[in-house]
């Protein structure tokens, strides 16, 4: 068997395969919009819940005239695809 038969065997099946996937979605309607209103989401168990609303309120601890930035800074190793790097690092808090 040589690679020109080969080849036609395979076209053929994809022809085949087309044919059959292009009779079977013959009968299938295309999606419409849905409309919009309470109608849509009270039908059936796949309607959707509401959404849990979260409201933050950051502390604003703004540093009075008096305060000191304490600094604290090391070295750490940080694992990267290129290989192992020691980088600086550092952390501060007002006091």
């Amino acid at each position: 068997m040589g690679t020109g038969m080969l080849k036609n065997r395979t076209i053929c099946a994809a022809a085949a395969l087309g044919v059959a996937l292009g009779s079977a979605l013959a009968g299938v309607k295309p999606v419409l919009a849905q409309p919009s209103g309470d109608n849509v989401q009270t039908r059936g168990p796949a309607r959707q819940q509401a959404r849990t609303r979260i409201t933050v309120h950051p502390e604003r601890n703004e540093p009075g005239p008096n305060s000191k930035r304490i600094c604290q800074s090391w070295l750490e190793k940080e694992y990267r695809v290129s290989g192992t790097v020691i980088v600086p690092v550092m952390r501060c808090h007002w006091d």
